[in-house]
């Protein structure tokens, strides 16, 4: 379309910091999050440094988010105009220096009006699908994918009650919960609730460290639509979040991002639900 432009091959970053660290994460038991990491190290730490490198002042992306600079100095990210796209939970742990040099135009307005934007300029992708799941396992077959791409052989276990009791088998450990014995855990709802989550890989946006205890409305998946919790920090990389109501199917592995009003006050990776 007219635009001079570069092509960059970040394979080499892609697979360290979101391949890898994928499968890494399952077959210890974790459910990871690679967009979260795909964001931080490959879409900012590498392609920024390349592009100042190049010359360029700030890179822009195509996020259903805002960037301010808040009173205080620090560079915060707000949630887009729109909550139905919103995607400031994936946003989180990016850095001061990142957010300075970052545009996100997009999040000013609604998909239907971007869809219309590029319909109007003529833009092939105005009626492009919306992008699901992960993007380097697009049949959704983890296990098959692992296998693939590592040396691990992804073998049959048992789904077990919390008391040891078997209960069933299952195909595979990408689900695993106890992968020294390759044993998925099930139970009832009420088993799978829990008003405490510990994080640690922390980071702080709207404020350099947290001092005291606050309150603030927390977010322990993508899809979850929040709930209020206290959080406070409990050693140098490491705090926990108090919730006012059980939340369910809190999971290691996944991100809890904290919001203060419309703004991301940090967030950090769950380690554990108590």
């Amino acid at each position: 379309i007219g635009i001079p432009h570069f092509i960059f091959n970040y394979q080499k970053e892609f697979k360290e910091n979101v391949i890898d660290y994928f499968i890494d994460d399952y077959l210890h038991g974790r459910t990871p999050n690679p967009c979260i990491a795909c964001n931080r190290y490959v879409k900012w730490e590498s392609l920024l440094k390349r592009s100042l490198d190049i010359g360029a002042e700030y890179i822009a992306t195509g996020h259903y988010a805002r960037v301010e600079r808040l009173s205080n100095g620090r560079y915060a990210i707000r949630n887009s105009a729109t909550a139905a796209k919103d995607q400031t939970y994936a946003l989180y742990n990016l850095t001061q220096d990142q957010l300075s040099k970052t545009l996100m135009p997009v999040g000013e307005y609604t998909k239907d009006q971007i869809r219309a934007m590029a319909d109007e300029i003529g833009l092939l992708v105005a009626h492009k699908p919306d992008s699901q799941d992960i993007c380097f396992v697009s049949d959704g077959d983890y296990a098959s994918y692992i296998e693939e791409n590592s040396d691990a052989k992804i073998t049959p276990g048992n789904f077990v009650l919390s008391d040891g009791t078997v209960v069933g088998k299952h195909k595979g450990i990408v689900l695993e919960i106890r992968p020294e014995t390759n044993e998925v855990v099930v139970g009832s709802n009420e088993e799978s609730m829990s008003r405490y989550v510990r994080a640690d890989q922390v980071n702080f946006m709207t404020v350099e460290d947290l001092t005291e205890p606050k309150r603030v409305w927390a977010k322990i998946r993508y899809n979850h639509r929040g709930a209020w919790c206290t959080v406070e920090k409990t050693g140098e990389d490491e705090i926990l979040c108090t919730f006012e109501e059980p939340q369910r199917a809190i999971t290691p592995g996944q991100a809890v991002v904290l919001y203060d009003g419309e703004y991301v006050l940090g967030g950090g990776t769950i380690i554990a639900d108590k």
